[in-house]
């Protein structure tokens, strides 16, 4: 089977959506960068299946330049529109985590950014978290919401939805999609003691220099 590798990463970091509550039962999904017969395209979950019951015959491959790959039994996920289009969009993104976790879908709930409360909010690129608007799923309107909302980032929420997050392989993507999670924890926390003070501007482009190599210490 063509890239069995990246099928079983694929499966592997599914189950941990459920496992860490990061995305409950069928919710989310999950893609790769890859070639498959010289097209270049990605891996991606399928539409509506247990993660607990993934086989890695059952992840459909896409391509990039063509709507659908049709050697699959399965039908892609249905967002796979907003993934095509960060790979697109974004070279340096290999990974795409999309999930419903409950703390992000509930901040999504309101439309609007997260300023920075907290200097974290520097991992998803920027100084603030931006909240793509919203459309409804797997449209090519929500698609482009969400790459207006990525402008410099690798990370946002989704109006009334959840989160997504890109990252150089499947662990980079994962561990940012729990950062956004754990940001937006925090923030409803705050929220609830009134409106938290921010950082300036300033401060947080000294954060943004400094985050550049968080990863590699």
């Amino acid at each position: 089977m063509k890239n069995l590798d990246q099928r079983n990463q694929i499966i592997e970091y599914s189950l941990k959506l459920n496992s860490t509550n990061l995305s409950p039962l069928r919710s989310g999904n999950i893609s790769l960068r890859g070639i498959e017969d010289d097209i270049e395209g990605y891996l991606i979950t399928p539409s509506g299946k247990k993660y607990e019951t993934l086989k890695p015959e059952d992840i459909v491959f896409m391509g990039l330049n063509k709507e659908e790959e049709k050697n699959s039994t399965n039908k892609p996920s249905s967002e796979w529109r907003f993934h095509r289009d960060i790979y697109t969009n974004k070279k340096e993104a290999h990974a795409i985590v999309h999930a419903h976790s409950p703390h992000a879908t509930a901040v999504s709930s309101h439309g609007k950014p997260i300023p920075p409360f907290h200097y974290m909010i520097a991992l998803a690129g920027g100084d603030d978290i931006k909240c793509a608007e919203y459309a409804t799923f797997g449209t090519d309107e929500l698609s482009k919401n969400v790459i207006k909302a990525l402008e410099n980032r690798s990370a946002c929420l989704m109006s009334n939805h959840g989160q997504v997050a890109f990252g150089k392989n499947l662990d980079d993507a994962f561990e940012l999609a729990q950062e956004i999670e754990n940001i937006c924890h925090q923030y409803t926390i705050a929220l609830k003691l009134g409106q938290p003070k921010i950082l300036s501007f300033e401060e947080m482009k000294k954060v943004l220099d400094k985050t550049k190599n968080y990863k590699k210490r």
